[in-house]
């Protein structure tokens, strides 16, 4: 089977590691992954502040980008959504029935939640709003944390209530932002657990500054990385 890769914008310029992760895991799965050299933004930050004329660029050059490509993986439920949800507002409904976000793909498309991983930590599960709401990824991602050999997963209080990052509300709501994030890092800092686990970088990367912040032995990671990680090639 032969994938094309979005890694996403915010992957590609602050996490370009989950990339990387998220190919080692497929290719680990059979699977060959291609990287359209074409693809920048989807045109969320645009599309989600209301400039839809500054959107319509990104959107065809995306769609573009991925033509020919029976399945598109996105590591991102935010960017997934953005072309599931909102594509077909702009006339292109081809790319989002071929695009799924990547935990999706590994448990409808390949059918496996046992990766193969390995990940002596114990972790908490933030699911992102896009992943919660958006796509419905429900319990996929913690089946497949469930399955990695030495992993010890725990239950994040008010797991699906947002972390406050939300995009450009981060930026217009700051001070709200902030509090919402601090909820979520008080939370998670209730489990003891290592790692606080996601699908998605953007919330990551807002819980993580706050946990950074803090100074708190916690550690934001994205769930590819996670996946990616085996005994002849650990992580941590």
């Amino acid at each position: 089977m032969r994938v094309a890769l979005f890694v996403t914008c915010v992957n590609d310029a602050l996490y370009p590691a989950t990339g990387i992760a998220t190919v080692r895991l497929l290719e680990r799965l059979g699977v060959v992954v291609d990287f359209p050299a074409a693809q920048t933004c989807c045109g969320q930050p645009q599309f989600n502040t209301g400039y839809r004329r500054e959107t319509v660029p990104l959107v065809r050059r995306t769609a573009r980008a991925f033509e020919g490509y029976e399945y598109v993986v996105i590591p991102s439920g935010s960017c997934a959504a953005m072309v599931r949800e909102h594509y077909p507002k702009f006339g292109e409904t081809a790319l989002p029935a071929r695009t799924y976000e990547l935990t999706e793909f590994l448990v409808d498309v390949l059918g496996v939640t046992d990766v193969g991983a390995y990940f002596p930590h114990t972790v908490t599960y933030h699911p992102s709003c896009h992943g919660l709401r958006s796509l419905g990824l429900g319990e996929r991602p913690r089946r497949l944390l469930e399955a990695v050999k030495g992993l010890e997963l725990r239950e994040l209080p008010g797991a699906e209530e947002c972390c406050g990052f939300g995009g450009t509300f981060a930026v217009k709501n700051s001070d709200v932002s902030a509090a919402m994030g601090q909820d979520k890092v008080r939370g998670a800092a209730s489990t003891g657990a290592d790692v606080l686990c996601g699908a998605d970088n953007s919330c990551l990367m807002h819980i993580g500054g706050i946990l950074r912040r803090q100074d708190a032995p916690q550690r934001a990671l994205h769930i590819a990385d996670i996946l990616a990680s085996t005994e002849e090639e650990p992580l941590l």
